[in-house]
C-alpha cells in the first residue's frame, strides 16, 4: 500500500462574512479534494498541545507524528538540520527573517510592516545576508542564508532564557511593545537596530523600494532552540519515507527523521512556488518504491501572514488542480492500493494573520473503501465527532 500526506500550510480558518460565512477551504473550487472527501474519513485532529506554541515547527512535528511535547527544542534548530549546520550541545540557534519596517528615526517606533520582507527572493536574500556576515559575524555568532526572507543565526555556549515575539505575530504595530526579554535580549536588538543601518540604503533595497516592492530593511531574530534528537521514522513506522517541502524548517524535520528530503527545482513557499514540480515529484518518489511521501505546501499560509484572502482561496484551487489531481491519477493507475490524508498543519485565519491553536480538519481516503463522507471544509469535519487527540493517533491511523 501506498500512503501520501498533502498538508496545506495554514488553510484552516475561521468563516468569513464576504465569502457568505464559509471559510477560505469551505469557499474553494476544489473539485478534485471533494471527490476524495465524499468518500473519506472526516475529522479534527489537535496537533498544536496545550501551551505550545501554534506554529509549523509543533504543528508539522506532530502531523509526522512526533509528540512535540517530547521532541520539540525550538524551531531554528530544524530549519539548521536542513542547510546542513553542526550544532552542538550548547549551541543556540535563531531563526533570522528579513522584514519590513517603517521609517520613523526611532528603530522602537518603527511598525512592524512585512515578516516576509514581500517575500523576498533567495538571491537576494543571500547578497544582503553576505553584508549581514560581514558586519556581525565573529567567533561566537554565525550568520546562515536560508531560502527567501528565512534566514539562521548560531550562538555558541548561549542561552535560551530570552523570550521574543515572532514577527509575524506583531503585523502593524510598533516594536517598542515587542522589545525580547531575558538574557540576550540586549544583544539581539543591538542587532537589530545595527542591521536597519546596514540595510537601509542597500542598494537592493533601494531598487525594491522604486519598484513598489517592500524593502528588507530590518533582521528580527527568533525562534530560539537547541539540538533535538528525533527517533528514526522507518524504524517507528516500518515505512521508507520521503519528504518534499521548499521551507527549511520542514526539510529538517525529515532530515532529523531519517527520511528523504526531495529538492524541487522552482519550489519557493510561495503561490509562484513549482507545484507541477512538487506533484511530479511525489510520484517520482513513488514510483521509486518509497511508502509514504509527505508534501508540504506554503502558499495559503503565506497568503495568510499577507492577510490576502484571495491569494489563499487561489493557493487552495490551485493545489486541488494541479497537486491533488496529478497525484490521485498517478496512484489510480499503479496496482496497488493507497491512502491519502489531506489537512492543514494549523489555522492561520486571514483575520489574524497569525497561527492559532485550534485543532484542524483532516480527511483520510482509503482507496479500499468507500466511506460516507462530505465536501472537505472545517464545518464538516467538526460534524462527524471523530476527534484525535494529537498526530501520532493520525499517523497510526493512516498506516493501520
Amino acid at each position: 500500500m501506498k500512503y501520501v500526506t498533502i498538508l496545506i500550510d495554514g488553510a484552516a480558518d475561521f468563516e468569513i462574512e464576504k465569502l457568505g460565512n464559509k471559510t477560505p477551504l469551505e469557499y474553494a473550487h476544489k473539485p478534485n479534494i471533494n471527490k476524495l472527501s465524499e468518500k473519506s474519513l472526516l475529522g479534527i485532529v489537535k496537533t498544536i498541545p496545550h501551551g505550545m506554541t501554534p506554529g509549523s515547527d509543533v504543528a508539522n512535528l506532530s502531523v509526522l507524528g512526533y509528540l512535540p511535547e517530547k521532541y520539540h527544542t525550538g524551531r531554528s534548530p530544524l530549519e539548521a538540520a536542513s542547510i546542513g549546520i553542526k550544532q552542538n550541545d550548547t549551541d543556540i540557534t535563531f531563526r533570522t527573517n528579513f522584514v519590513t519596517v517603517s521609517k520613523e528615526p526611532d528603530y522602537d517606533e518603527k511598525i512592524m510592516i512585512d515578516h516576509s520582507a514581500g517575500n523576498i527572493t533567495t538571491h537576494e536574500s543571500a547578497i544582503l545576508m553576505d553584508s549581514i556576515k560581514e558586519a556581525f559575524d565573529d567567533n561566537i555568532y554565525s550568520f546562515y542564508p536560508g531560502i527567501s526572507y528565512r534566514n539562521l543565526l548560531l550562538m555558541k555556549n548561549g542561552s535560551r532564557d530570552i523570550d521574543i515575539t515572532p514577527p509575524h505575530d506583531f503585523l502593524e504595530k510598533k516594536i517598542k511593545d515587542y522589545i525580547p526579554t531575558g538574557d540576550l535580549a540586549d544583544k539581539i536588538m543591538s542587532f537589530h537596530r545595527m542591521s536597519h543601518e546596514i540595510l537601509k540604503n542597500h542598494p537592493i533595497n533601494l531598487r525594491r523600494e522604486a519598484e513598489g516592492e517592500n524593502p528588507a530593511n530590518s533582521l528580527w531574530i527568533w525562534g530560539e532552540g537547541t539540538k533535538p534528537t528525533l527517533g528514526n521514522f522507518y524504524e517507528l513506522y516500518d515505512k521508507k519515507a520521503a519528504l518534499i517541502s521548499a521551507v527549511d524548517l520542514i526539510k529538517g524535520i525529515g532530515i532529523l527523521a531519517g527520511m528523504h528530503s526531495e529538492d524541487i527545482e522552482g519550489a519557493t513557499g510561495g503561490l509562484d512556488t513549482n507545484f507541477i514540480g512538487k506533484a511530479e515529484g511525489t510520484i517520482k518518489l513513488l514510483s521509486e518504491g518509497y511508502d509514504f511521501v509527505f508534501l508540504h505546501l506554503e502558499a495559503a499560509d503565506e497568503a495568510s501572514h499577507q492577510g490576502n484572502l484571495n491569494e489563499k482561496i487561489e493557493a487552495i484551487e490551485i493545489i486541488d488542480k494541479i497537486v491533488v489531481k496529478r497525484i490521485f491519477e498517478y496512484l489510480e493507475s499503479i496496482d496497488d492500493s493507497y491512502r491519502i490524508i489531506i489537512m492543514p498543519d494549523h489555522y492561520t485565519p486571514i483575520s489574524l494573520r497569525t497561527h492559532t491553536s485550534n485543532d484542524v480538519p483532516f480527511m483520510l481516503y482509503d482507496s479500499t473503501k468507500e466511506i460516507k463522507g462530505s465536501i472537505y471544509c472545517e464545518r464538516e469535519c467538526k460534524k462527524t465527532g471523530c476527534r484525535l487527540n494529537n498526530g501520532k493517533e493520525l499517523i497510526n491511523l493512516l498506516f493501520n
